[in-house]
């Protein structure tokens, strides 16, 4: 089974975080995000990463120091009204590669708490396979795309409905997939008409009478889309712990809620309280809550709640 992971977004509702960096590349918990998905993937599934021509020397950066072969697939876009789109990405890859394999397709900024193990073994050769995530909540299940299953059948998917005012179902479609290798052709044909519909291709199977199947988790589940859901999964993995990477220091300071501090940054006299600092920064007398400080800011005697601050931001009040 091949794995194709869809990179390719700009992200702009967590500018400026991802002005010049791929959202699956952020720091989550130590590492960036893209990566907890690709530790979960079996070691001998094919790895490819999708992404845009803006943000193809980060991913080459990172790939480098991967511990497993990443293939990288760069679309010549550099902005949202050159991109070719996330299903139209796949195809072209499935046409240029000659894939002919059953492809694990999965969103690179999502967070997936459930067993990737248990998910794949519930596959059924030729049976395209979605994960979807119980919210076990209707209210909060209108804000996503919505999962109608047979009642006298869980794992059959039966329907689809887009952020619904009434839903019929708790369940919400993740980006987790298994797409088979019988399914490719109906996949590039749909793609060549609607590149920008990557969930629309399951509706597209069904209107084929292709079945499509369900597995469904209740363990956590997370799209990191905004500064919001971004410190969620970050609360979520690191819990109350600070974690220090290679190089950071905290002396004198109070840390409490999740912290996590990047390669080479030192926080002095400070409190912080579920904070992410990326790398290189220098903070002191410093009250920091519920904030993300990108690379090499230096900030001393400020006193901020809910921020992000852009790479190589300097605040100094005395």
């Amino acid at each position: 089974m091949q794995t194709f992971i869809l990179a390719g977004g700009f992200a702009t509702r967590l500018w400026p975080l991802t002005e010049k960096r791929a959202k699956p590349l952020l720091p989550l918990a130590g590492h960036p995000i893209i990566e907890h998905l690709i530790n979960a993937i079996p070691a001998d599934f094919p790895v490819t990463v999708s992404t845009n021509a803006a943000f193809a020397e980060g991913f080459r950066a990172w790939i480098a120091i991967l511990n497993r072969p990443v293939s990288l697939v760069v679309e010549e876009s550099k902005s949202d009204r050159q991109k070719t789109g996330a299903l139209g990405a796949l195809a072209e890859w499935i046409a240029q590669e000659n894939i002919e394999e059953d492809v694990l397709l999965l969103t690179g900024d999502n967070y997936l708490g459930f067993s990737m193990e248990q998910f794949l073994a519930a596959y059924q050769q030729g049976t395209p396979l979605l994960a979807a995530h119980d919210l076990k909540n209707l209210s909060k299940a209108a804000l996503f795309g919505t999962v109608i299953t047979d009642p006298q059948d869980s794992t059959l998917v039966t329907g689809f409905e887009e952020k619904p005012l009434n839903p019929k179902t708790t369940l919400v479609s993740t980006g987790c997939s298994v797409i088979p290798k019988e399914t490719l052709p109906v996949l590039k044909s749909f793609a060549a008409l609607h590149p920008d519909n990557i969930g629309g291709i399951f509706e597209e199977f069904l209107r084929h009478h292709i079945p499509v199947r369900c597995f469904t988790f209740t363990e956590p589940w997370l799209d990191v889309g905004s500064f919001d859901s971004y410190l969620a999964a970050h609360r979520l993995l690191v819990g109350e712990q600070t974690l220090l990477a290679e190089g950071a220091a905290v002396t004198d300071s109070v840390c409490s809620g999740g912290i996590a501090i990047g390669r080479g940054s030192h926080i002095r006299k400070s409190e912080l309280h579920n904070c992410i600092v990326f790398e290189n920064c220098e903070i002191r007398d410093c009250i920091l809550r519920d904030c993300v400080i990108d690379n090499s800011c230096m900030l001393q005697g400020v006193d901020l709640t809910g921020k992000m601050l852009r790479e190589g931001t300097i605040l100094r009040l005395t």
